[in-house]
């Protein structure tokens, strides 16, 4: 699993070769290898968070807790490919007096193939080289060949020693994983005919390329990235009524948490006209303190952001100023203010993601409004709703649902629950699939469903045998049998 002197064709051949050997694996080895690499991550938790500070400037606190994120998801998928409902085990046993007769079907998920993974520069380590789309990916036995981000390079070389160690101890087959770094290589990985799926985290343009990459392939395959989100916020009038102080400080921590730089950063929020709210929100983001941004290249782009959004028409800066060096000074907070109607004029201007630690408000005068001006919100990631037990906001809650992946309530988006029910995905730009990158279903995404017809037992999976000896939940004759 060394890769730093063979080149990418030799490397994907390498994980075409190992997807046959992890496919065979029984689930106890591969969580034993997702075990071994979470506590080889653990064991080097120290030196990893330094090097990661020097390159992304997150700090020790921030990094220290992504660490534990990371190999606490590991541990997770571990736990979901021993649990076995993963395999989505179905059999319909053979019915020959059924019009027309039935055969016996057997339907599983088998692992896809060699899999691309692509590092987020705002997680490094959560969605990096051992992050999750590596780590649900393996739990299902597929070769994983990671590009690392440039924004932390050294961090991604140090961690790709420490997973292919631990993969090596395990037992784990030469060419599981690898890691490569630079453009040209990353347009060429998603273009080999080895690789059988993509999983990405970054912005809008670089997802959308690499998107048409795949999907443009003689053989097309399935690309996940995650692009973009604005990550909507209703506010009712009730609920500002009640606890407008408590939503104002809540909202100005979410937005600038971590610079503005979480995928989940709350860039909407839509409160009642005449509401006085934008003043509260003024004074609870007026003290955040400045930030380092994760580049350069992104510490020029958030000043210009912030530039191109103050210059629209009946737009009112509230809080914060956008005449500012954020590579030199740090990113200081930005509250902008507008209409729901002055949205509705020029949507596309306003309704673009601002990487870094502002946000807007938007101010409607009616439910009617308030429902014209969310149909034109792009999908999101999330979506959010805040109001007073008893209010009637069905309607609204309904058509959130309808542009975002997971929908809360009383509470702020940033920060990602890793566990079965998540739901970290929203139609796009927020993500290019239907499936979550978070959470026990992401390994749904490097699984493909095989029916056998009258097979003989000899030659079928362990889960699709009649004793069903690894005790999974399975689907038999079209009832859920637990073990």
């Amino acid at each position: 699993m060394t890769t730093a002197t063979l080149s990418l064709s030799e490397l994907t051949a390498a994980a075409a070769r190992a997807a046959s050997v992890a496919a065979a694996a029984t689930d106890k080895e591969r969580a034993g290898w997702l075990n071994a690499v979470a506590d080889a991550v653990d064991a080097n938790v120290a030196e990893l968070v330094e090097i990661a500070d020097s390159e992304t400037r997150l700090g020790t606190v921030r990094l220290t807790g992504e660490v534990a994120r990371t190999s606490g998801q590991l541990r997770l998928f571990a736990r979901v490919i021993t649990e076995g409902s993963y395999l989505e085990a179905i059999i319909d046993h053979a019915d020959p007096s059924a019009t027309p007769p039935k055969p016996d079907l057997r339907r599983i998920l088998r692992p896809i193939g060699p899999v691309a993974v692509f590092s987020a520069s705002n997680f490094p380590f959560a969605f990096s080289v051992a992050g999750g789309d590596t780590a649900s990916a393996l739990a299902v036995g597929c070769p994983v060949i990671v590009k690392a981000h440039s924004g932390h390079l050294k961090l991604s070389e140090r961690t790709a020693e420490v997973v292919t160690e631990a993969l090596r101890s395990a037992g784990a087959p030469d060419g599981l994983f690898a890691l490569v770094s630079g453009r040209e290589v990353g347009t060429a990985l998603v273009q080999d005919p080895a690789i059988k799926a993509v999983g990405f985290t970054g912005s809008i343009p670089g997802g959308r390329a690499l998107f048409d990459l795949a999907v443009s392939r003689p053989d097309p395959i399935p690309f996940y990235g995650e692009l973009g989100s604005l990550n909507p916020v209703v506010i009712t009038a009730a609920a500002l009524a009640e606890r407008s102080s408590q939503l104002a400080a809540g909202l100005a921590s979410s937005f600038t948490m971590g610079a503005g730089q979480f995928c989940t950063k709350p860039g909407l929020v839509f409160i009642p006209s005449g509401s006085g709210f934008a003043a509260e929100l003024a004074e609870a983001s007026k003290d955040k303190p400045t930030a380092a941004m994760l580049t350069t290249r992104i510490s020029d782009a958030y000043p210009d952001g912030l530039r191109s959004v103050a210059s629209l028409p009946d737009v009112t800066i509230v809080s914060g100023t956008a005449d500012q060096d954020a590579t030199r000074d740090g990113a200081a907070p930005v509250v902008f203010s507008t209409s729901a109607a002055n949205v509705l004029e020029r949507p596309d201007e306003l309704l673009e993601e601002c990487f870094g630690p502002t946000t807007l408000l938007i101010e409607y005068a009616s439910q009617e409004e308030l429902s014209a001006v969310l149909a034109k919100v792009p999908g999101s990631l999330t979506a959010t709703v805040h109001a007073q037990p008893g209010e009637d906001v069905a309607e609204f809650v309904e058509q959130l649902s309808g542009l975002a992946g997971r929908v809360l309530f009383d509470g702020w988006p940033t920060g990602v629950a890793v566990n079965w029910a998540q739901q970290h995905g929203g139609p796009y730009p927020a993500t290019t699939s239907l499936f979550t990158s978070v959470g026990a279903t992401a390994v749904r995404r490097f699984q493909r469903p095989v029916a056998y017809q009258d097979a003989p037992e000899t030659v079928l999976h362990p889960a699709l045998r009649e004793s069903n000896p690894l005790g999974i939940p399975r689907r038999v004759d079209g009832e859920l049998v637990l073990p």
